[in-house]
């Protein structure tokens, strides 16, 4: 009968040893276990035994009233409700108090994206030949050009990209491997880093990693995220993320006539639903393909 704390930590231990969860997910979850147990805390319950489906209930409700979004709350129990059935299915509990309990239908939202002058604007205002703007150039290039996550994109080792072959190698959402070819401008920008930029920022020549800061050190997601933004404001697009960066590869393919499913591999989703998302945005081209090619559609209505 343990504990919740401990049963949180071996809980954890699970989801990153076995699950393959990269650290960032694994400290999400810690973060929403631990609001979980405070709030079962307060109800005088310390030992994941004596949680109830009324204990659940009480927490779902705590989530609905602080005004969370909707996919935070999916986040938050989704977390919760995998807590329960690893500690259930290691007998560590008798009932899962989750059981009876229906997860919500989460509400997809449209991805935010910019467009493809927007994108142009975006590297105009990274333009340079300081060091770190050939560098910052040469990220933006790359996250637009692969589809990358911003962890994905700070996670490279030199030893992944193959500037010849025009493709590089990323290890996405749970240790999955996929290769994702660069684009031709993309590969430029690659170049004049790796020529003119990187060297400068690695002069003791021990760093394996492909983007650093200045010192030598891997740039961070955090550091990242903050250059991006400021070239956002900067080109008059307001705050841009790495993610909007990643929909608008999306978006852009599919509106220029590629197939879903080679767009699913080149963004690492398991899912082909995942992907489906994105195809709200070809909807002007594939309303222009039907009516030039469908042999009823552009007939005349009579009155």
């Amino acid at each position: 009968m343990p504990d919740l704390h401990p049963a949180a930590d071996l809980y954890l231990s699970h989801v990153a040893a076995e699950k393959g969860l990269a650290r960032n997910s694994v400290e999400a979850y810690a973060q929403d276990l631990r609001a979980f147990i405070e709030l079962m805390e307060h109800r005088d319950i310390h030992v994941a035994e004596r949680v109830e489906r009324a204990d659940v209930v009480a927490y779902l409700d705590d989530l609905t009233s602080r005004g969370l979004a909707q996919s935070t709350r999916a986040r938050k129990t989704s977390a919760v409700r995998g807590f329960f059935k690893y500690l259930h299915r290691e007998k560590l509990v008798d009932v899962d108090p989750f059981k009876d309990i229906r997860p919500g239908r989460r509400a997809r939202k449209i991805p935010k994206q910019i467009t493809i002058d927007d994108v142009e604007r975006l590297l105009q205002a990274a333009g340079g030949d300081d060091p770190v703007k050939v560098r910052d150039r040469a990220m933006l290039e790359l996250v637009y050009a692969c589809g990358l996550r911003v962890s994905e994109l700070v996670g490279l080792e030199m030893a992944r990209v193959n500037v010849r072959d025009g493709f590089l190698t990323v290890s996405g959402k749970g240790g999955k491997e996929r290769a994702v070819p660069i684009g031709r401008r993309a590969i430029g920008s690659l170049r004049d880093y790796l020529r003119e930029s990187r060297p400068e920022l690695d002069r003791a020549g021990r760093s394996t990693a492909l983007f650093l800061g200045r010192g030598g050190r891997p740039l961070t997601r955090q550091g990242f995220w903050k250059k991006l933004r400021d070239y956002g404001l900067a080109a008059g697009l307001g705050p841009v993320s790495p993610h909007m960066l990643r929909h608008s590869f999306a978006t852009h393919l599919l509106d220029g006539g590629a197939d879903l499913r080679a767009v699913q591999m080149m963004l690492g989703h398991a899912d082909l639903s995942t992907t489906q998302i994105y195809t709200h945005v070809a909807g002007k081209r594939l309303r222009a393909v039907h009516e030039r090619h469908h042999p009823r559609s552009g007939m005349e209505i009579d009155d």
